[in-house]
């Protein structure tokens, strides 16, 4: 049985535990979480059936494995003050900017570290979870984060030099589709359409063209091909959209997380 700890419960860790719950992935092992303010704390333990602690001293000694899901620039003083608590943990960040490297330097040495950068999207079963191939758990502990991270998406092992370009795919890609469900949204209301049923009619075209790429192999181009008739109506929203610069904006905003 592995109990795990939460350090900040903020929307991300949010998304993981409902995760974890809705897959039923942790049998008997339990999970606690500890965060400043405690009210807030303590709906959201009562909402995900998790037990708050008072302390991050309280946290750490009845878990297991802790996840830190804290701001990355409160991890610092967050590790001072457990100190030697969270010796012999094996720790798990979500927090970007704080990779293997980083933290073996603040932590005690029999404390263990895996870096992964998950999305929120894993609150429905359909999490991206990039881990850092440099960490040193032991192989059960790692075989039970894998065990639940798969339970909620999709698990991708990267060497540290790629984690960045990755993140801003896979954790900011969330934010960036959510904008193409809302202009495609506003699109249809323009032209007549409820925007419950335009939301709803991009959300499932985007969910089947992406499980289309994923399950045919076929090159994304191909598959836009397919869908462009000579002279047709798609053809000429392609050209709008190559003429607005679609591609290259992407690219920049890619660019732009990374600067």
């Amino acid at each position: 049985m592995t109990d795990i700890g939460f350090i900040g419960m903020g929307n991300m860790a949010q998304a993981l535990v409902s995760g974890f719950k809705a897959a039923g992935k942790m049998g008997e092992g339990r999970i606690y979480a500890y965060a400043p303010n405690q009210k807030k704390l303590e709906n959201n333990c009562r909402r995900l059936g998790m037990e708050s602690c008072s302390s991050l001293k309280e946290v750490s000694q009845k878990s297991d494995m802790i996840f830190m899901a804290c701001k990355p620039y409160q991890i610092e003083d967050v590790l001072k003050e457990l100190g030697d608590e969270i010796c012999g943990k094996a720790v798990v960040s979500v927090a970007a900017g704080w990779n293997y490297q980083r933290y073996r330097s603040a932590l005690p040495a029999d404390a263990r570290i895996q870096f992964i950068m998950p999305n929120t999207p894993a609150a429905v079963g359909e999490g991206v979870f990039l881990a850092e191939e440099e960490n040193d758990l032991m192989e059960e502990e790692r075989n039970f984060l894998f065990e639940l991270l798969t339970a909620v998406g999709m698990v991708k092992e990267l060497s540290s030099r790629l984690m960045d370009a990755a993140m801003a795919i896979s954790g900011c890609g969330p934010a960036f589709m959510d904008m193409i469900i809302e202009a495609l949204g506003d699109a249809g209301v323009k032209n007549g359409l409820q925007r419950k049923d335009a939301y709803e009619l991009a959300c499932f075209t985007m969910v089947g063209s992406a499980r289309l790429k994923m399950e045919t192999g076929l090159h994304p181009g191909e598959l836009k091909d397919n869908v462009c008739s000579p002279a047709g109506t798609t053809i000429k929203g392609v050209a709008s959209l190559e003429e607005s610069g679609i591609r290259y904006a992407f690219i920049k905003a890619i660019d732009e997380v990374l600067k």
